[in-house]
């Protein structure tokens, strides 16, 4: 295999022609895993582009709250699309090269979508928030301009903060290895493979999970302990019922994201080593699943979806 040589502050820096995926080495189930992924993925996509044209098409929904299930659901589709395609080429097709460019490239969409996933839950945390803590102010604060602008600016930082992450991904030299142990070609196991220093790789990669993890997660918490107590705070019974149902899709959603990502990181810490191949499945299953499990929450738990896309089945049926 050649390698491309180019110099940078007179050193040399050595990029290979690309890199080989060999996740599930020892898996024996690997044709039936990825064969379940296409289904998840053709699911990800009819459901999530179905929310989507439901909330554009329907004026109604054009407010802050369909605004960021709109959001949730077009990283949804981008998440799935960054890994899952791949991964039927490298492991039903037995094609595992991947040049570096588009290695590079993967790695820029699916660490974008990640972190702006967790983002998107925290949007959603914050427009429940407002709804039932500030229910008179509302349409003044949580305004369609006003969720815009935050779903912009989580784009924003995730997009910014991931470019300059696979930014100094050019800095490092692969003179040896050009092997990534996992299910695509992930920052981690590629900077690893480095012959040189990936301090700042490393760091940059420690901080930004934590940050993009517990950020979100944190605020959810804050929020959702106030609204337990403005819940409780009121008198009615039925009001507080009321109010904690809205919260049931949303909360739905977090645990599904957190809790398999969580389980994996304390499994790890606590239990010691985990079999590798267990570990790529795990992390692929936590990945994969979640923009799968979105639309499916939403359209059931949400009456104002599940109505409009009853009423869409109804004219699909009677329409000549």
């Amino acid at each position: 295999m050649s390698f491309l040589r180019t110099i940078s502050n007179d050193s040399l820096i050595i990029h290979p022609p690309g890199f080989y995926i060999i996740g599930f080495e020892t898996f024996p189930y690997i044709t039936i895993y990825i064969i379940f992924l296409v289904f998840v993925y053709v699911f990800t996509l009819v459901l999530n582009i179905s929310l989507i044209y439901i909330i554009a098409r329907d004026h109604c929904l054009h407010t802050s709250k369909f605004l960021a299930v709109l959001n949730l659901a077009v990283i949804d589709i981008i998440l799935n699309t960054s890994t899952i395609p791949s991964m039927i080429k490298t492991f039903l097709f037995k094609d595992n090269f991947i040049p570096f460019n588009l290695c590079l490239l993967q790695m820029f969409v699916y660490y974008s979508a990640a972190p702006l996933e967790s983002y998107a839950l925290a949007v959603l945390a914050y427009e429940r928030l407002i709804a039932i803590c500030f229910p008179l102010r509302y349409n003044s604060i949580n305004t369609l301009r006003n969720m815009s602008c935050i779903v912009c600016l989580t784009w924003f930082v995730a997009l910014g903060t991931t470019a300059y992450a696979i930014g100094i991904m050019t800095r490092l030299s692969f003179c040896n290895s050009v092997k990534v142990f996992s299910y695509f070609c992930d920052y981690a196991p590629v900077f690893r493979l480095a012959c040189n220093d990936y301090t700042l790789q490393w760091s940059l990669a420690s901080t930004s999970s934590m940050v993009n993890l517990m950020g979100p997660l944190t605020f959810i918490l804050l929020s959702y302990f106030s609204i337990l107590v403005t819940v409780f705070r009121m008198k009615s019974v039925s009001s507080r019922m009321k109010a904690l149902t809205t919260c049931i899709e949303h909360l739905v959603l977090v645990a599904v994201f957190y809790i398999p990502l969580f389980s994996i990181f304390f499994i790890g810490l606590f239990v010691g080593s985990i079999d590798p191949d267990q570990r790529v499945l795990s992390l692929s299953l936590a990945s994969c699943l979640p923009p799968c499990i979105n639309p499916i929450v939403y359209s059931l738990k949400t009456k104002e979806i599940k109505t409009r896309a009853l009423a869409l089945l109804h004219r699909m049926k009677t329409s000549p």
